[in-house]
């Protein structure tokens, strides 16, 4: 059969070692980041019920958590606070004895090898909801770049190795850099949720953060999900003005931009499987629909092969031991 092709791709499909051999991408624990809420009290352990498996904790709880995931090679911890109290402009966020500092405080202390990064922004901590202060029924851009900073140096104070402002307000890269720098925090990474788009998909998130908007939504500050030329320029102007890293979120629907972030600008690209992405594979499995572990290792595995470096995902620890 002269036109049979001499060259078959099966050939390097007919085993597992085979296939690790040629295989492209490669998925290890030390590129995850676990997602953890932390709230104020002791032995609390509060289930989510959207989200199964997950749980608002308290700060020792939290670090049995952690332990966890630094035994099982996961490269870091997300943190996220729920306040004991709310207010116009979430004044708690840059509270030095809030449950993120006091969780930051004990993770470098007992967990010293775990890359701590906090989320900073203001919609755990503000009684509307929204990420920012609110003018005239809207969030004023200009006047929350300020209390992002604040929050932002509190949180480096305590300990933080990253920081990671998911706002979406122009210019708070540059805010919140000038004010470490000023601060003596020189040294303390900017991971920008640099392209964020707004959607369905944080249902769940809203429900674990107890950060669901009073009224309205965040369209007005965060991205439209048919644009990706305007995610690049996002990117791009967050990485001007001093970010480090950049992550795009949601991870799955936005592969593509994924991939031209990484491809156009060669920065270390993180992209988070949202609460919806993860609810959704949860969901699935409990109804026999999917093998839920094949499939999530694959989601994840498709987010890398995307071009993401860090991936920030609720099932790090069930995706690290099956890794592992």
């Amino acid at each position: 059969m002269p036109s049979y092709p001499s060259y078959r791709p099966r050939r390097l499909r007919r085993t597992e070692a085979l296939r690790r051999l040629v295989r492209e991408t490669w998925l290890q624990p030390s590129q995850l980041v676990l997602p953890l809420f932390v709230r104020s009290g002791t032995g609390v352990r509060q289930p989510i019920e959207s989200m199964p498996g997950v749980a608002q904790t308290s700060v020792d709880e939290l670090l049995r958590d952690a332990r966890d995931a630094a035994a099982l090679g996961i490269g870091g911890v997300l943190l996220f606070g729920i306040p004991d109290t709310k207010d116009a402009i979430g004044s708690d966020a840059w509270n030095d004895d809030a449950p993120v500092q006091q969780a930051v405080r004990a993770l470098k202390r007992e967990v010293p090898d775990l890359v701590v990064i906090t989320d900073v922004c203001l919609c755990e901590y503000t009684d509307h909801g929204h990420c920012g202060v609110i003018r005239d029924g809207d969030v004023d851009n200009d006047a929350t770049l300020e209390l992002l900073a604040r929050e932002a140096v509190s949180h480096a104070r305590a300990g933080a190795d990253v920081v990671a402002p998911s706002d979406m307000m122009d210019g708070r890269v540059r805010a919140i850099r000038a004010a470490l720098d000023a601060n003596g925090f020189g040294g303390t990474v900017i991971l920008s949720y640099a392209a964020k788009f707004a959607g369905p998909f944080y249902g769940p998130f809203r429900d674990a953060a107890e950060s669901a908007p009073q009224f309205g939504d965040r369209r007005s500050y965060q991205m439209d999900a048919g644009n990706s030329d305007e995610a690049l320029r996002e990117v791009r102007l967050d990485i001007d003005e001093g970010a480090d890293m950049v992550m795009v979120k949601p991870a799955g629907p936005f592969l593509d931009v994924i991939h031209r972030v990484k491809a156009e600008t060669g920065y270390p690209v993180a992209a988070y499987q949202v609460s919806g992405e993860f609810a959704m594979i949860q969901a699935a499995a409990e109804r026999g629909c999917i093998d839920r572990d094949r499939v999530m290792i694959e989601s994840l595995t498709g987010i890398r092969r995307a071009g993401a470096d860090v991936i920030i995902t609720y099932f790090a620890r069930d995706a690290a031991r099956i890794l592992k």
